[in-house]
This record gives C-alpha cells, structure tokens and sequence, in this order.
C-alpha cells in the first residue's frame, strides 16, 4: 500500500500486512514481550494507521515556544513530541510521572537544556505561582484546570492537544462490552472549556476532529493497549485471550479491525 501523508500511527506513517500470515500466538506473544516506554508507536509500524489532525499540534507548539520566555510541557511521556520542538524557551521544564518515561526523557531533553521533573500528575504542580507563560501538552491522561491557572502568569496561555470524547471507542466496547452514557461524555470539549472558564482562563480555540484507526494484526492491538493503557484498563493477554483469538479471525477475515480516535486541540489564556 502506498504511503499516506495524512495517516500514521501516531507519528509512523507507512504500513503493510506483514500480520495477516503469522499465527495468532506468534503475534500475541511478540506483541506482549515487547518494551513499552516512552510514547514513541514505531513499533507499530506497518501494522497499524491512524490519521492525523489537520491542524498539526507540534509545528503549532514549537512556534509557540520560539517566542515564549518559560515554558511548561505537562505529562511529557518519554519527551519525544517536546524534542521535535526547534528551539526552545530560556527556561524550560517537563512533567512526567511514569518512572520509565522520565528516564527515558531525561536522556532526551537534559542535552538541550531542559529540566525533567518527575510529578504524580497530581495536584498541585511542583512550581510557584505565575511561573511560566506558556504550557504545553499533548494527550494527557489528566487536565487539572486550576493548577494550570495558578502557575500561568497573567497573559500566558495553555496549549495542548487532549485525547477527545469516546477515543478507540470500538476497542473499548469490544473488550469491555456496552459503556454506560456517561463514560461516552467524558473529556468532551464543551465539558473541558466550561472547566477551564471556571478555572479563570479565557479559550482562545478550541477544535475538534474524528479520525479513523486501522489495526492489522492482533499483536498491534496488544501492543496498543499495553501501552495506552487506559483504553482497556487491567488488560492483559492471558485475561483478554479469548476475545482476542476473535479479534484475529476477524482481522483475517476483513483485512483491518477498524476504530476511531478524536482529538481536540484547545489554547486558553490566563487574563
């Protein structure tokens, strides 16, 4: 299949069907052996598709740290999407509370001067008040809005790119069965901006898209939740065998296990 600049696996953009004559306990079992820190999906790569945002959250981010004097990168992950990032503020920092991944960032941004700071993601943030005039994220698991005003200087802004409501949706369901209503809201960008108003900030924009995943192997599956570990939480392969023997028959079956992810990319400022 040709290469589709609109599509990657969250930063991998080429694919084949490399899965489709391998057993299922093959897949499985390589799937589940393999390291999981970081939040680099090169793994994935020929086994699995999801498009991009039309916006492009990182060129965006780097233009706003150009021009920024101290900068905050919340949940940072293993600092792969904060080290694209050209140049940075004279002041820098990273959160991030997965031991492996603020090992693994440390070696990536203290080279390039930025600071790592490891955090529960849990209120409140390790930092004074009005320290930073720009903060940064992209997908993270938590947004404690207030914690966010509160280390903001007057003038500066919020910048992120959040996981949207019903993210992998037909994954969930597939291995947790129907979800109640309420789970269906969750993170939804009129519920996330009427927390941030509440916060104090002003939302300068806020945007929104569907985007279609595409998984060819069980493995990439495994791999997937294994990683994004909140999409099924307390998965494991042993737990889930069943379902994923399924799985695999009717990627067999139908070439793609198809999902959906939605992203909102919203930037609020502190008055």
């Amino acid at each position: 299949m040709k290469h589709r600049p609109d599509r990657a696996i969250l930063g991998v953009t080429s694919l084949d069907n490399a899965g489709m004559n391998r057993s299922f306990e093959d897949l499985v079992a390589e799937a589940d052996a393999a390291p999981v820190e970081g939040w680099d999906f090169s793994w994935l790569e020929g086994r699995a598709t999801e498009e991009r945002p039309s916006w492009g959250y990182q060129r965006l981010m780097s233009k706003r740290l150009a021009s920024a004097t101290a900068g905050l990168d919340i949940q940072t992950g293993g600092g792969e999407v904060l080290a694209e990032a050209p140049a940075f503020p004279a002041t820098m920092v990273a959160t991030e509370s997965w031991p492996p991944n603020v090992a693994k960032a440390t070696r990536l941004l203290h080279p390039r001067g930025v600071v790592v700071v490891a955090d529960p993601d849990e209120p409140p943030l390790p930092f004074a008040d009005e320290a930073f005039d720009l903060l940064t994220s992209r997908h993270p698991a938590t947004v404690w809005w207030k914690e966010i005003a509160r280390v903001l200087r007057a003038g500066g802004t919020y910048f992120a790119q959040h996981v949207g409501p019903q993210t992998s949706w037909e994954l969930v369901e597939y291995f947790r069965g129907p979800q109640p209503g309420e789970a269906r809201h969750r993170r939804h960008p009129d519920l996330e901006t009427a927390e941030a108003r509440a916060a104090g900030l002003e939302i300068l924009d806020v945007r929104t898209e569907r985007l279609r995943m595409e998984f060819f192997d069980a493995g990439a599956v495994v791999y997937f939740l294994r990683k994004v570990i909140w999409t099924v939480p307390g998965f494991t392969v042993d737990k889930y065998h069943d379902r994923l023997l399924q799985l695999h028959q009717h990627i067999q079956e139908q070439g793609a296990f198809i999902a959906h992810s939605t992203r909102t990319l919203i930037e609020a400022r502190k008055p």
